[in-house]
């Protein structure tokens, strides 16, 4: 499948922000299954300084300065995409819980992408004993892992509400466990802390999702947003799987991938800080349009 992306960021300030700094993450990372191209970085007013570099995790950033006063940042983001993705099934000779978390203790390798990193508590992602007791009885070190962590996403699915406005970018998983409420993001959070404390690497992904109009209606432009999932690692085999606890589900050609972390502050599309005393407003518009539905519009 291979999309159209466009993502638009507006910042209001209610006074003159003199200097700004701004983290982005915004670019397709590499990924196996996917493609990136064309991609465009629109900012207006245009920053003193634009330095991209790779993350520490498989993350692009680009980092930006403002050094003249502004009271509006407009942030826009275009790129072609291609994902193969889908078909992704349990087999019956997938490995255990407990022989992936043994092959993660002794796996070698040190790249973003190597499941050591993604073993252990991180600052958004604490390992809740509450958490782990809820979702044992899925997670035994004799269950296979893909059935188990399939199990684990539908479960969340089904016992959390998505209530979006409930919740923000800095809710303590636990506020959102405690409530069964919560966005995408909370729902990723749970389930990456639930493998952690089972031994099994599991990183939190943002990216898009392709969302289908009801039947009749047309597609609306700008509806959309960016969308978190968990990957984990099951053993060298397999490798990297991602699950979608928000949908219940294995991900496919409907997810694309832009950057994995430790958690959410690992990928943040954006963050920074600026000087003044004022507050701000942000408004997001994302648009994931099928090339073919481009293609005849």
């Amino acid at each position: 499948m291979i999309y159209h992306v466009r993502h638009r960021t507006i910042l209001h300030y209610a006074a003159p922000v003199r200097l700004a700094r701004f983290n982005l993450r915004l670019k397709p990372a590499p990924w196996a299954g996917q493609w990136c191209a064309d991609y465009r970085l629109s900012v207006d007013p245009a920053p003193s300084v634009i330095q991209s570099r790779p993350g520490g995790w498989p993350v692009d950033v680009a980092r930006l300065v403002i050094e003249s006063p502004i009271d509006t940042l407009s942030i826009e983001t275009s790129f072609r995409a291609g994902v193969q993705g889908g078909g992704i099934t349990p087999q019956p000779d997938d490995p255990t819980i407990g022989t992936v978390a043994k092959a993660a203790l002794i796996d070698r390798d040190m790249g973003p992408s190597a499941p050591a990193h993604y073993l252990y508590a991180s600052s958004r992602a604490p390992l809740l004993p509450a958490i782990g007791a809820w979702a044992g009885d899925l997670l035994g070190p004799d269950r296979p892992v893909i059935v188990a962590a399939l199990d684990l996403a539908r479960r969340i699915h089904s016992m959390f509400s998505y209530q979006p406005g409930v919740t923000d970018a800095g809710t303590p998983v636990a506020e959102a466990f405690a409530a069964r409420h919560g966005v995408c993001q909370d729902f990723a959070h749970v389930m990456v802390v639930a493998l952690r404390l089972v031994g099994l690497p599991a990183a939190y992904v943002s990216g898009y999702l392709r969302t289908d109009p009801p039947p009749g209606m047309a597609r609306l432009i700008g509806a959309d947003a960016m969308h978190a999932w968990v990957m984990l690692w099951c053993g060298p085999t397999r490798g990297w799987i991602g699950f979608d606890p928000t949908n219940g589900c294995i991900t496919g050609d409907g997810h694309l991938f832009v950057a994995m972390g430790r958690d959410y502050a690992d990928v943040a599309p954006m963050d920074g800080l600026f000087v003044g005393g004022a507050g701000q407003s942000v408004q997001v518009m994302v648009d994931v349009a099928p090339e073919q539905e481009t293609a005849l519009s």
